[in-house]
């Protein structure tokens, strides 16, 4: 008999099924557990039991389950239970329909209490897509129809084991053992892959660095990443879905995955930005394009005193003159009024109060050295301005014009050249002829401050020095706008 055989034989196996007050383990709470044990083609136990979830249950809910805030008005809370779960799931395979689900939930509520739940973890919907792929639909309720599986109460635990338990049974019977150990033990060993993936799809994904994007039912873009390890990157993403509400709700929405390589990290990382900006998937975080940019710029009245201004319309060519960029103008007044709280430096000056005759309300408290009514020396009060603004102060393009960055991955034999200017990424180009022929004469490019963080950090910082760049002054300058 070979290992794979033995785990019919010798697993427990604990078909589990939930009830909850929603889809979100992050916030919504578990209302019914039920549990049966099989081992060796025998059912050798079962356990439920309700849960108060600590919080109501709303109507939908109430009818879809059938269970009511009533019901659960008397019954245990997680904490109450979580002990006796966790003695019962114990060196048992953990079953069920959808296991992202139900697997997320338990991992949460223990997570809550500040324990940890790890389980080996079975779901008979990745099952049913292995055992029966000529199939489109792997539900709950498609396979009680196919297989004629006995009608069970639907949305309640025990009814819902039952069900599971039937069909796995059945396919038991109809698939034979050796296929169902073959199958189990496959779905055992490799790693976590969402039900409505096929499970190549990690076998198809480069090991090399580029950008990847999963897609949900009608193509709708759920997520774009980047990293140096495609295949890696997005596995880890299935292994760890169980720790966050919305890792489970992207997995369940998955149902395809495609990929963009790249020679190097930097076009990876710009491609990334790019793709998130334009294309807006669901389920990023990183912000998207800024509508409008502020910055703050720095000028003498006619006191002599510098004074700051916000200003939406930045000139490219004459970045180190600008301190900041903004998202808005309160991100922008909220910096002035760090550093001016930080700097004693006059509110006013400052533009943070309206214009008006006299010192500024900050002199009156004694937090203000007296620029506003000429009571601190001129050059001092402006170098004092100067040290406190310096951190701000954005990076001016160091080269006439654009700049080609090269990147070569000596592993695929591919190279991207990556065209920038003003901190812009304008153009990715794959060899030194499509070079000579690029004019940027008349191009477009908005000024965007994630972009110009990631470009300055890439070309200004430690790993600049190993990037080979070239300086490109004959192939004409894009325009820059500021959006």
């Amino acid at each position: 008999m070979t290992k794979n055989i033995r785990i019919l034989d010798t697993a427990t196996f604990a078909f589990l099924d939930i009830e909850t007050t929603g889809g979100n383990n992050s916030h919504d709470r578990i209302t019914e557990i039920g549990i049966r044990f099989w081992r060796s083609g025998q059912v050798v136990g079962e356990w439920q039991t309700l849960v108060n979830p600590e919080t109501r249950i709303s109507p939908f809910i109430q009818s879809l389950t059938g269970i009511s805030n009533a019901m659960v008005a008397d019954a245990p809370v997680f904490a109450d239970i979580a002990g006796e779960l966790e003695e019962q799931l114990k060196d048992t395979i953990f079953v069920a329909h959808n296991a992202r689900f139900d697997y997320g939930f338990i991992k949460a509520e223990f997570r809550r209490l500040g324990l940890l739940f790890s389980a080996k973890v079975l779901c008979t919907v990745k099952l049913s897509r292995r055992l029966y792929a000529g199939f489109r639909r792997h539900n709950m309720d498609a396979l009680i129809e196919r297989h004629g599986l006995a009608r069970v109460q639907r949305h309640r635990a025990m009814g819902d084991v039952s069900a599971m338990m039937s069909f796995f049974d059945h396919a038991l019977a109809e698939k034979g053992a050796p296929a169902m150990e073959t199958a189990i033990g496959q779905l055992l060993q490799r790693p976590s892959i969402p039900s409505n993936l096929p499970v190549e799809v990690l076998q198809d994904l480069p090991r090399g660095p580029g950008v990847y994007r999963f897609y949900g039912e009608n193509d709708v873009l759920l997520y774009v990443g980047k990293s140096t390890n495609i295949a890696q990157r997005v596995a880890s993403h299935f292994s760890g879905d169980h720790n966050s509400s919305r890792g489970v709700r992207m997995s369940e929405s998955l149902r395809r995955v495609d990929w963009t390589e790249t020679a190097g990290e930097l076009g990876a990382l710009l491609l990334e930005l790019k793709q998130i900006k334009q294309l807006k998937p669901l389920f990023n975080r990183r912000s998207r394009a800024a509508k409008n940019l502020v910055s703050i710029e720095l000028a003498k009245n006619a006191g002599g005193y510098l004074q700051a201004r916000l200003v939406r319309e930045i000139e490219p060519h004459r970045l180190g003159d600008y301190f900041g960029l903004f998202r808005s103008k309160k991100d922008a007044e909220k910096a002035l009024s760090g550093i001016a709280a930080k700097n004693d430096l006059c509110n006013k000056l400052l533009g943070l109060e309206p214009e008006h005759e006299g010192p500024c309300f900050q002199r009156t408290l004694g937090r203000c050295k007296g620029a506003c009514d000429g009571g601190e020396d001129v050059v001092k009060y402006n170098l004092r301005v100067q040290i406190a603004f310096h951190g701000l102060r954005l990076k001016t393009w160091p080269w006439k014009g654009p700049v080609a960055v090269f990147e070569h991955n000596a592993a695929t034999c591919r190279t991207d050249i990556l065209v920038v200017y003003n901190w812009m990424h304008v153009a990715t180009l794959h060899d030194e002829g499509e070079l000579q022929e690029l004019s940027l004469r008349g191009q477009a490019v908005n000024f965007d401050l994630d972009s110009y963080k990631l470009v300055v950090k890439a070309l200004m910082g430690q790993d600049g020095r190993s990037l080979k760049m070239v300086e490109l002054e004959a192939i004409g300058l894009p325009d820059v706008h500021m959006p």
